[in-house]
């Protein structure tokens, strides 16, 4: 029997076991929790509520958020080493959708809170204010909404702000001023209103302040100059008013300066140059300033980029350049620097030759009056563009601008130089675009011009021009733009002129002196879209070659001698809408193709011989669209035109007394027309000119829109986008055709830059592949508030989209039809990247975008993100919205710059989609299979398993049906080349052209 004392040893030994074993067993049922948070469970469960709050996570950053390991080591957090507390979290962008928990405000160690350029929506939670450590904060690049909270005030350590790029509205809350440590302040791209508040100025730490792209008004307040160690100031586009102060001007340290796209009144300080000996960056550009450009900015010798265009500056232009040697960008464009004509108004041209970093010197419109000094060849040989345009300039152009070997464009338009163009540009290598029109040049054009083999565009119009056309123009083999009209050029149209497949936006020879005929060698041209030979002198019938430009939209043949019949092979031309024939010798019966062109928008018969009766259908229904005057032998038509009746057959009324009238009325209808002419002619050579003709836009009101779709009514509504709503709608002044109409969601942020984009895109292409734009409508709705509209051309056969997913359709897309839209595509990108005047890149290709009209031909539209390269527009890329995710390629995702590989990457998608029919979201798209790797991995042999059933037919014979597959393969290819990750490996978008046309001709012949 055992003691008390063993009894009692035994009961407390039992009892501490049993301890010790429970013990245990808690530390192994919770130590996966433990681990995750080491005791700091408040840290822990804020960073689970953020996590909870993430609707979206394609790069899957957040997979290492459990409890597999400690919170410090998840993706994006960083922690103390002593308090195992977080200090960081840092998770930019990385796709992430969702929103910010209020329990973020828990991190109370956190340094640095950073989730730019992410997908995160609503307001920005008040306890963030709870973060007193807290000393940087960028939420920039967001859909973040609401107000800056009052009390972020209470972040007293705050040093660095960055809320660009969201939808912030209100104004800059007074609390900010208590910010006592803010370096940094960058609230840009919001829709902050209530100017830029005094009582910032009290932020004496202030080192940068960008706001620029806020609607915020007011003016720039004076206290600013208590920011003694200011840097940087950004205030563009902010609707600012008054004059800047001077004051401002005394800080010192300023390195970059930029208020551009205000109402800035006033002048600038005489001293400038002296106040700022720091200054990189000066940007004031489209403001109201005047006075002069101080010849003090001559001392700012660390200047790197002067943009003062667009303002009311006087006076000759001083400045000394001769101590900027670091000047990059020079932009001074359409100011008033009136020169005297002495022989040193453009001497200030001497002393740039030490700005050998020069890249754009820009003084178009600026009055300027001299002779261009030989000293011109002395500029940088990085020097990339020169425009010297609508100036007074006058004298011979130095044959010293041979030496600018760096020189990609060179305009000189609009000036009065005279004497020959100097052989030594053909010097220029590099040289793409060349305008030298609207001067008094002479002599013959230099063959030298013809070594010019990057040449894409070269406008050499209304000059004394002389001689033959030279046939060494058929070397530039990437001219896509030829202007020779209203010089003195004789001859014949070289053929080898014609024999440049490049030549895709126009070829214009009017208003010379030829002689011959039109080669058949013009069948070359399929892609050229503006054909313009008026009134040179031309004979012979019209080559039926020219059927073969399938491409043409203007076609203009008036004021020659040319004879015979219309050829028929013009039926082909069926994107043709302006077509000009009046004022030859042709004759025959109006063809009836005429008719039936739905395209056609002008149609100018006039003055020849043609007989017979005129329709009263398509273009001749709509008597202000079409001419036929001056043909004696016409008869019928609309009521209106006043000809006689059609006689039935046998009939032999006598026509003589008509006749008669006709031989009456003729000569003074030609007298007329010739006055009417003449007048043109003045008024064209009078204003600057890019093309022989002007577009002519309908205006439309918003009551107009209003009416055209019953009320914007639902029923209506044919397409939805994150910037706008799209209807069908029918125009009274547009004969009852129908119309989509584009109507801007103005209160979501990017909207007025995607209204303004798709403007500048519109205003600057024409192609049968892009949707065609009628007009647009600026105005305000019947509530006074802000209204923008764009209306184009009815698509009646819906997108690719529609065709590739809806299940409205019940027709699919055969083969065929597939690779031709993809080519129409091809084309389209081909053009905006290499054809146009300025490289536009689309920025959203997608199937939604893509539009069939009724030959289920292709156009690309909804241009609201385009970029055009090399303009100063939409330069800011690194905010806001960049293509679609699915179809934008993954170097956007990184911050990248907008760039035509980047639609390269889109088409490359969207081909593989078209042939696969599945999307690139597809939900068998994840574990790191996409659209691109799926296809990828079916090349070459089992492309047929990955095509879209419904794509497929195949040939009755076994050689054909092999033919089919081996187009798939190369189409497959071609797809997975475009939407390679590497953007300089990626197919060239005029090699996928011919590539596609290849295919194309392959399925064609089976």
């Amino acid at each position: 029997m055992k003691s008390p004392q063993a009894i009692i040893y035994s009961s407390s030994s039992s009892r501490i076991s049993f301890l010790f074993f429970s013990l245990a067993i808690i530390c192994l049922t919770s130590a996966t929790v433990s681990a995750s948070y080491d005791g700091n469970e408040t840290d822990y469960l804020a960073l689970l509520s953020f996590k909870s709050k993430i609707t979206q996570d394609p790069y899957k950053v957040l997979t290492s958020w459990n409890h597999s390991f400690h919170f410090c080591d998840w993706n994006g957090i960083s922690c103390g080493k002593r308090h195992k507390r977080v200090t960081a979290l840092q998770l930019d962008s990385q796709g992430l959708e969702g929103s910010l928990p209020s329990h973020v405000g828990n991190l109370s160690f956190l340094r640095e809170l950073s989730l730019g350029n992410n997908s995160f929506q609503g307001n920005i939670p008040h306890e963030l204010g709870r973060l007193s450590r807290l000393r940087y904060l960028y939420l920039y690049d967001n859909k973040l909404s609401g107000v800056i909270p009052t009390n972020l005030s209470g972040c007293s350590n705050l040093e660095v702000l960055f809320l660009s790029g969201n939808k912030l509205a209100g104004s800059i809350p007074k609390e900010t001023s208590l910010l006592s440590k803010l370096t940094s302040l960058v609230i840009q791209d919001n829709k902050l209103t209530g100017g830029i508040p005094p009582f910032l100025g009290n932020i004496t730490s202030m080192e940068v302040f960008s706001a620029r792209g806020n609607p915020l008004g007011g003016s720039i307040p004076d206290t600013l100059v208590q920011w003694k160690s200011l840097t940087a100031f950004h205030s563009g586009e902010c609707n600012l008013y008054g004059s800047i102060p001077h004051s401002i001007f005394n800080l010192s340290l300023l390195v970059n300066f930029t208020s551009a796209g205000n109402h800035l009144t006033g002048s600038l300080p005489l001293e400038i140059g002296n106040q700022l000996p720091n200054l990189e960056f000066l940007q004031l550009r489209d403001n109201e300033l005047t006075g002069v450009l101080p010849p003090s900015i001559s001392n700012c010798s660390k200047l790197r980029f002067l943009e003062m265009n667009n303002n009311n500056f006087s006076g000759k232009l001083t400045i000394n350049f001769l101590n900027l040697r670091d000047i990059y960008v020079i932009r001074l464009t359409n100011n008033n620097f009136h020169g005297r004509g002495e022989a040193d108004d453009m001497r200030f041209i001497d002393s740039l030759k030490n700005s050998t970093r020069l890249v754009t010197l820009n003084l178009y419109g600026c009055n300027l009056i001299g002779v261009l000094p030989i000293s011109i060849g002395n500029l940088s040989d990085q020097l990339s563009s020169l425009y010297l345009g609508q100036n007074q300039l006058f004298g011979s152009l130095p044959s010293s601008i041979g030496s600018l070997v760096g020189l990609t464009t060179l305009y000189l338009e609009n000036n009065r130089f005279k004497g020959n163009i100097p052989t030594s540009v053909g010097k220029l290598q590099k040289l793409q675009v060349l305008g030298l029109y609207s001067n008094q040049f002479s002599g013959p054009i230099p063959d030298a011009i013809g070594n010019l083999s990057l040449l894409t565009e070269l406008y050499l119009d209304s000059n004394k021009l002389e001689g033959h056309i030279p046939s060494s123009l058929g070397k530039c083999k990437q001219l896509n733009a030829l202007t020779l009209a209203d010089n003195r050029l004789s001859g014949k149209i070289p053929k080898q002129l014609l024999q440049l497949p490049s030549l895709t936006i126009g070829l214009n020879l009017s208003q010379n002196g030829l002689s011959g005929s039109i080669p058949s060698e013009i069948k070359d041209l399929k892609m050229m879209n503006i054909l313009d030979i008026s009134y040179s002198n031309l004979s012979g019938t019209i080559t039926s070659s020219l059927g073969e430009c399938i491409s043409l939209t203007t076609l203009n043949l008036r004021g020659n001698q040319f004879q015979g019949m219309i050829p028929s092979s013009l039926s082909s031309l069926r994107g043709l809408e302006v077509l000009d024939i009046s004022q030859n010798n042709l004759s025959g019966k109006i063809p009836q193709f005429l008719e039936k062109w739905k395209s056609l928008e002008y149609l100018n018969l006039s003055f020849n011989d043609f007989e017979g009766e005129v329709p009263v259908v398509g273009v001749f229904a709509n008597e202000t669209a079409f001419s036929v005057s001056g043909n004696n032998k016409l008869c019928g038509g609309l009521v209106t035109l006043e000809l006689p009746k059609c006689k039935a057959t046998g009939s032999k009324k006598k026509r003589f007394p008509f006749f008669i009238l006709v031989i009456v009325i003729a000569p003074t209808l030609l007298v007329v027309l010739c006055c009417v002419y003449l007048l043109c002619k003045k008024k064209r050579n009078s204003q600057p000119s890019q093309s022989s003709g002007s577009e002519r836009f309908m205006k439309v009101s918003y009551n107009q829109l209003l009416k055209a779709t019953d009320g914007f009514s639902v029923a209506n509504l044919i397409g939805e986008g994150g910037f706008s709503f799209v209807y069908r709608g029918i125009l009274d002044s547009d004969d009852g055709k129908s119309v989509a109409i584009k109507v801007l969601h103005l209160q979501n942020r990017g909207a007025q830059k995607s209204f303004i984009a798709e403007c500048e895109a519109w205003r600057n292409i024409r192609h049968r592949n892009l949707l065609k734009i009628i007009t647009s409508c600026s105005s305000t709705d019947f509530q006074g508030n802000d209204f923008k509209a764009l209306v184009y051309e009815f698509m009646p056969n819906g997108s690719v989209h529609d065709w590739l997913h809806s299940s409205a359709y019940t027709s699919k897309l055969n083969l065929l039809q597939r690779i031709n839209i993809l080519r129409d595509v091809a084309n389209a990108l081909d053009y905006l990247h290499n054809r146009c005047q300025t490289t536009i890149v689309h920025g959203d290709l997608k199937p939604s975008n893509i539009l069939l009209d009724d030959d289920m031909v292709a156009h690309v539209g909804d241009f609201g993100l385009a970029r055009l390269l090399g303009t100063g527009l939409n330069q800011n890329s690194s905010t806001g919205v960049k293509g679609t995710i699915g179809y934008a390629p993954l170097e956007y995702g990184i911050g990248s710059e907008m760039t035509s590989c980047g639609d390269v990457y889109s088409f490359g998608i969207l081909l593989l989609e078209v042939m696969t029919g599945k999307k690139p979201t597809d939900d068998m798209f994840n574990d790191g299979l996409s659209l691109h790797k799926f296809a990828y991995m079916a090349l070459p042999d089992q492309v047929i398993d990955v095509i879209d059933n419904d794509a497929i037919v195949l040939q009755s014979t076994e050689a054909n049906a092999k033919k089919v597959e081996e187009c798939l393969a190369a189409t497959i290819k071609i797809g997975v080349s475009c939407s390679v990750d590497s953007p300089p490996q990626r197919m060239k978008i005029e090699i996928v052209v011919n590539e596609l046309q290849r295919i194309l001709d392959v399925l064609q012949n089976l």
